[in-house]
């Protein structure tokens, strides 16, 4: 239960930051990673390519340095469930930390 709890939390995570600005693989890692997410290649761009799927992030390719990156930045669609989810984990999280049991 808890790894589908991360990897939910993994997608919100990346759809927050390609809201703010268009991220690429590596970075993403790096960015998980200083909240204590220790996510491998296997999981990443799996994951990744799985919101790009659904609709959620579009991918746009880049030489950098002559290596191709792949950018990901949020749909309108993205967009919507980011904030669907923000109002959720608000509600959640006050519920979660609030309660005085």
């Amino acid at each position: 239960m808890l790894r589908d709890f991360f990897l939910s939390s993994i997608k919100v995570h990346i759809l927050y930051h390609a809201s703010q600005g268009p991220v690429y693989g590596i970075e993403m890692m790096e960015e998980l990673r200083r909240h204590g997410y220790e996510l491998s290649p296997g999981t990443l761009y799996p994951t990744l390519h799985a919101l790009e799927k659904a609709g959620y992030l579009r991918q746009e390719v880049a030489v950098v340095k002559g290596k191709v990156r792949k950018y990901y930045t949020i749909t309108d669609a993205g967009s919507k469930v980011l904030e669907a989810a923000r109002v959720k984990i608000k509600e959640l999280v006050w519920e979660v930390l609030t309660d005085k049991k």
